[in-house]
């Protein structure tokens, strides 16, 4: 019998799980069974930190405009729970990024808002 040849097919599926995994270090980057479950782990960890950073930046923005908040002198608000439940009673549409945003760049339009709020 002749020698039968394997297709392009395989190899061309390798070389695009490899490509993928080029810039891993070690056996990670050439050996074929590895290079396939480093892909599937790299997947997972992207897709499980996309929430994670989600989670990281609302945490941020919460710190932040806390930290505004305990600095005033006038102790209008002394929670950021109670600035936030007035600004929905209020219907105010302002997120939490937003309300950071301007805590640290205008510190002072925030406590006009809240001033506002108040009355």
């Amino acid at each position: 019998m002749t020698r039968i040849k394997r297709g392009y097919i395989a190899r061309k599926r390798r070389t695009r799980i490899r490509l993928f995994t080029s810039s891993f270090r070690g056996a990670h980057s050439r050996l074929t069974r590895t290079i396939t479950q480093q892909k599937i782990k790299a997947l997972v960890s992207a897709h499980r930190d996309r929430d994670r950073k989600k989670r990281d930046f609302r945490g941020l923005w919460i710190n932040r405009i806390n930290a505004v908040i305990g600095k005033n002198k006038k102790k209008m608000y002394n929670s950021y729970r109670n600035l936030l439940y007035n600004l929905y009673k209020r219907q105010l549409l302002l997120n939490r990024k937003i309300v950071a945003q301007i805590a640290i760049l205008k510190g002072n339009c925030l406590f006009m808002i809240a001033n506002e709020i108040i009355k």
